[in-house]
């Protein structure tokens, strides 16, 4: 399977690379896979219903592909499909995922606990089998999934919004872990027309949303060409738009440490403490950029006369 010309720039080449997706029988997981192999990786398809018609597919264009039907939350039979078929693993895109919507007063465990389970415990596991091999070779790629519902909040879907949360967190801390062993590791928020958002979107609004949007996306970040801050990062894609998705802290208000905080002081300063036009915004993006106000205002002491 051979990748077409590049207008601009130079192409990816995941030529010896092994990627394995999850939920990668269907929809942006297909996608995904297609794409990998049209750039020369090698392809593990994991699904829980069917990776075979898009291993066939691979094959019969002249790639190299597996499949393996199980759940993602079995990690390391997932995971050993990729060593026994090609010796080892490179790329996670960690995709599978399902949908049990239901407003919380309605919400019971029979819908919390498989929305968790597949989207943050598969994560988790599939991740956690490769990263072993990640550190030994000293190269790793994840592309974790993540949702606006995650990052935004969405009514009805409190135990997917929790679960995507949930991966953007993880995503941030793994992402730190392995930098110093070139592994990097970013999570997107796609927007996609797939068997899964076919459900709660309307027919028209799938069909705008191909997943050959997304997939361009994901093999950027997975290549070496990514020219700086190549991990940590948080990505919204939909329809050919692309952008990155940061926290913004307000500037905030700072008591005097020397004298007894009262809620009546906090209700007084809550404009203030919710400023974001003040020119004293920041984007913090690691724990110690989150602490520095914190530690700076240990010195704050009130004005006594």
């Amino acid at each position: 399977m051979k990748k077409g010309p590049s207008a601009q720039g130079e192409n990816p080449d995941f030529t010896g690379r092994v990627a394995l997706v999850t939920g990668g029988g269907a929809g942006i997981g297909r996608a995904y896979a297609l794409a990998f192999a049209k750039y020369g990786a090698s392809l593990v398809i994991n699904d829980l219903a069917n990776p075979d018609d898009v291993v066939n597919e691979i094959k019969a264009a002249g790639g190299k592909a597996v499949g393996v039907k199980a759940s993602a939350e079995d990690g390391d039979v997932v995971v050993k499909a990729a060593i026994d078929a090609f010796g080892r693993i490179d790329i996670i895109i960690n995709n599978a995922g399902i949908l049990r919507d239901k407003a919380f007063n309605n919400m019971d465990d029979s819908l919390w606990d498989p929305v968790l389970n597949v989207h943050l415990r598969g994560t988790y596991k599939v991740t956690k089998a490769a990263w072993p091999y990640f550190l030994k070779q000293k190269y790793g790629r994840v592309i974790n999934t993540t949702s606006t519902s995650g990052i935004y909040g969405n009514f009805g879907q409190a135990n997917y919004a929790a679960a995507k949360c949930g991966i953007l967190g993880f995503s941030r801390a793994l992402a730190l872990e392995g930098a110093k062993y070139n592994i990097y590791v970013n999570t997107i928020a796609p927007n996609a027309g797939t068997a899964m958002t076919r459900t709660i979107m309307p027919e028209e609004m799938v069909q705008a949303f191909k997943p050959d949007y997304i997939a361009p996306v994901v093999l950027a970040l997975c290549s070496d060409k990514v020219p700086k801050n190549p991990t940590g990062g948080l990505y919204e894609v939909g329809s050919g738009w692309v952008g990155q998705t940061r926290w913004q802290r307000s500037g905030g208000h700072g008591f005097p440490v020397d004298v007894p905080l009262t809620p009546e002081a906090v209700l007084q300063k809550w404009d203030a403490i919710r400023n974001f036009d003040d020119g004293r915004a920041d984007h913090p993006s690691k724990a110690q950029d989150a602490v520095q106000k914190v530690m700076d205002n240990m010195a704050n002491k009130s004005k006594k006369v």
